[in-house]
């Protein structure tokens, strides 16, 4: 498995520096052509503070991220490819640590020392407007992939962006298939609620406007068979003298669809308020998952609302929850590259049927330094420490270790 996945970066490299060369149309592909190779080292430790089968989940590896991409036949219009490879190297597991999402294993089986995908994606564009078919790491408020263990997750399917419009940004594709963030396979596509789908389309778009201060948008999303949902956001800023003032509002309505066994009603209400002067930004978070399920939204995926943190979503049935965030970048006080932030969540009203309600808090601390010269420059180190304490969940500490660099091939 290692040889192979070891082949699978290296021929992703090669092709992304040796496609052109053989091309009349090289010097079109190769003007706007960029690759890169990001490492990441990650050590994962989740602590569970009650009593269970498992004490903690302990887990260190090594992920390789490649990516490349070319230019236009015509240079900034007409046909190119994209290749996007990725491999994960177990550096220290074992069968009672396992599952913390960086390897594909579970708790009682360490799993495979290796694991690998590759995706390769056909762009056309004209004019201001792109097509993509194949391999997509969407970063849409209605389908977000998420990035946030060891390798990032990617789906296949097709994506056209349509710009024609100054100030108008429409979107419309389909996913069928996913490779989620600790897999080397594609398959069909699940929903937090539960269910799969090989089809999960969406249309949708913002609007700039007042000064690109103030951002519409208006995104409707179908798993096929499993759920139906609208989304509703506003995102503003204002510069108030040395302050700038942010709102993001978010309104989900979301139904059962198709063939799904599971009534779905819900409607999720979010709303993170921000303020920043020099060094400083303050927030203040709410969310409010109306409905007799758990707020839906894709397997994996980094749902667009306040209070989805580092373990917890805060999006049971019926819950309430406010956040808290300060925010400090140590530029402007003599540590360039250093920044931190700490916020702390709880929730409550949670709907647990016949034993009445519950409760949860996080509380969470995040620090990154990234190194602004020398030989390591633009290494960065983070240090992300979670504390949860649940009435639905065991209690949990966790720490996560991540050292990570991204290294220009063209």
């Amino acid at each position: 498995m290692k040889h192979v996945t070891l082949n699978a970066l290296a021929a992703a490299v090669a092709l992304s520096l040796t496609i052109p060369t053989s091309s009349a149309l090289a010097s079109s592909l190769t003007d706007d052509a960029t690759a890169s190779l990001q490492l990441r080292n990650f050590y994962f430790n989740r602590d569970f503070r009650a009593p269970g089968a498992q004490s903690k989940a302990e887990e260190w590896a090594q992920g390789f991220v490649f990516r490349g991409k070319t230019g236009y036949t015509h240079g900034d219009q007409g046909l190119g490819l994209d290749v996007h490879a990725a491999m994960g190297l177990k550096l220290d597991s074992a069968d009672d640590r396992a599952g913390t999402g960086l390897l594909p294993n579970a708790f009682g089986d360490e799993g495979p020392g290796s694991y690998s995908h590759i995706l390769f994606t056909a762009k056309a564009k004209v004019s201001n407007s792109e097509l993509k078919v194949g391999g997509l790491i969407p970063a849409l408020p209605i389908a977000q992939a998420s990035d946030i263990r060891l390798l990032p997750q990617t789906y296949t399917g097709g994506a056209l962006a349509i710009g024609e419009v100054e100030g108008l940004d429409i979107q419309a594709g389909q996913l069928r298939q996913v490779s989620y963030y600790n897999s080397s396979n594609l398959e069909d596509i699940g929903a937090t609620v539960g269910g799969t789908s090989d089809r999960f389309n969406y249309l949708g778009g913002a609007y700039k406007f007042n000064a690109d201060n103030t951002v519409l948008g208006l995104w409707r999303a179908e798993l096929d068979d499993v759920y139906a949902q609208n989304l509703v956001n506003v995102i503003h800023t204002q510069p108030v003298g040395d302050w700038k003032l942010g709102a993001n509002l978010a309104y989900f309505d979301t139904s059962d669809h198709g063939n799904q066994s599971l009534e779905i009603d819900h409607q999720l209400k979010s709303a993170l308020l921000s303020a920043g002067t020099g060094a400083h930004t303050f927030r203040v978070g709410y969310q409010y998952s109306d409905g007799d399920t758990a707020f839906p939204y894709l397997t994996q995926n980094n749902p667009y609302i306040a209070n989805y943190i580092q373990i917890l979503d805060f999006a049971r049935a019926g819950e309430k929850s406010w956040q808290l965030r300060y925010d400090i970048d140590f530029a402007s006080l003599g540590i360039p590259g250093l920044k931190a932030f700490t916020r702390y969540v709880k929730g409550d009203n949670i709907d647990l049927g016949a034993a009445g309600t519950g409760e949860e808090w996080e509380r969470d601390i995040d620090i990154i330094y990234t190194v602004q010269n020398g030989p390591l420059k633009n290494v960065s180190m983070q240090w992300r420490n979670a504390m949860v304490r649940s009435d639905v969940i065991r209690d949990i500490d966790e720490n996560r270790l991540i050292l990570a660099y991204t290294i220009p091939l063209m």
